[in-house]
């Protein structure tokens, strides 16, 4: 499976959001950046796809930054990676398409395959169940 870096800091962000979804204040670029180590204008590029996306709102003025729209529980890392890069493309063979045999076109069948898997997968984990495993994480690190 690969993610783009943006897709990856893109779920960071989110995960970041939904750790204070229950707090009216929105949560600025400045302390997103902070706590997942984002380039506060890579970061404004990635929250404005997450806008477009219908994923967050945006508050402005000085106490401005983000919000989550939907519940954490309500929200996929499927619909967090859709919103920042195209997952629809079909794996390619290196291969020309007149030049392919049986076994390639086997393959690119495992492929379509494996990838639906992937999505599916992405389709069942919510925002609120990674934070779970994010914060099950956090306290061993502190029971050490």
């Amino acid at each position: 499976m690969r993610i783009s870096a943006k897709a990856e800091y893109a779920c960071a962000a989110m995960l970041e959001l939904a750790a204070s979804h229950r707090d009216p204040q929105p949560v600025s670029i400045r302390t997103i950046a902070e706590a997942q180590g984002i380039s506060p204008r890579f970061l404004v590029q990635i929250l404005l796809q997450l806008k477009t996306a219908g994923l967050v709102s945006s508050v402005r003025g000085a106490s401005g930054g983000y919000q989550l729209i939907r519940s954490p529980e309500t929200i996929t890392l499927a619909s967090i990676i859709n919103a920042i890069e195209d997952r629809t493309i079909a794996p390619q063979s290196a291969l020309k398409a007149d030049s392919r045999t049986p076994a390639v076109v086997v393959l690119l069948d495992v492929w379509m395959d494996i990838q639906k898997q992937e999505q599916r997968l992405l389709e069942r984990l919510s925002l609120a169940e990674l934070l779970q495993r994010s914060q099950e994480k956090d306290a061993l690190v502190y029971q050490i």
